[in-house]
């Protein structure tokens, strides 16, 4: 229930968005990380029954953990009242984050959308990492070049964070110079 609801207020709110704009709306709206922050407001890990090795390690605080519950709490919805309630719990539970540009962008998988990009030119995404700093304090810098077309650097405390950075940045560049934003709006 929870993917179909937004799926459809997704198509019916922005239609003339192309299917992969929507398909991201929709992702980011129903991940792991949205369903946790859901969770989080209704205080949902305090309900939870967790083994006591689970509840000692902060269990009841985990993004998964949360976002589990919040699925589980839906299926019950659905199936003890029905579709059209639990469609409508859905988006109530959603609403502040279904059309916040804000929200989706804090989501926003930019190695993906990079990779996207460069699908549909043909063109492969290859990172480059270097690192400096004492061995407890390492700072990294990735470059990312799209076939010598795009490049941008970015760094981080890891390897991983630096790799994000760096495609962030290629992605706005790329966004910037076909004038289009990084949510668009239907």
């Amino acid at each position: 229930m929870l993917q179909l609801a937004v799926t459809e207020h997704l198509y019916a709110a922005h239609p003339t968005l192309p299917e992969g704009d929507l398909a991201r709306r929709r992702a980011a709206t129903v991940s792991t990380r949205a369903l946790a922050v859901i969770a989080s407001r209704l205080d949902l890990g305090a309900y939870v029954r967790l083994g006591r090795g689970e509840d000692l390690t902060g269990g009841r605080a985990k993004a998964s953990i949360l976002a589990d519950t919040t699925e589980a709490v839906i299926g019950a919805v659905h199936l003890a009242l029905g579709q059209d309630v639990s469609r409508r719990f859905v988006l109530d539970l959603l609403s502040p984050m279904l059309d916040s540009d804000e929200f989706l962008e804090a989501g926003y998988d930019f190695k993906s959308r990079l990779q996207e990009i460069a699908a549909a030119e043909g063109k492969d995404v290859v990172y480059a990492l270097t690192e400096s700093g004492l061995e407890h304090q390492k700072t990294f810098t990735a470059t990312v070049t799209v076939e010598g077309v795009v490049t941008a650097r970015g760094d981080g405390a890891s390897k991983k964070d630096a790799e994000l950075a760096a495609a962030q940045n290629a992605v706005r560049g790329v966004l910037a110079e076909r004038g289009e934003s990084l949510i668009p709006r239907g």
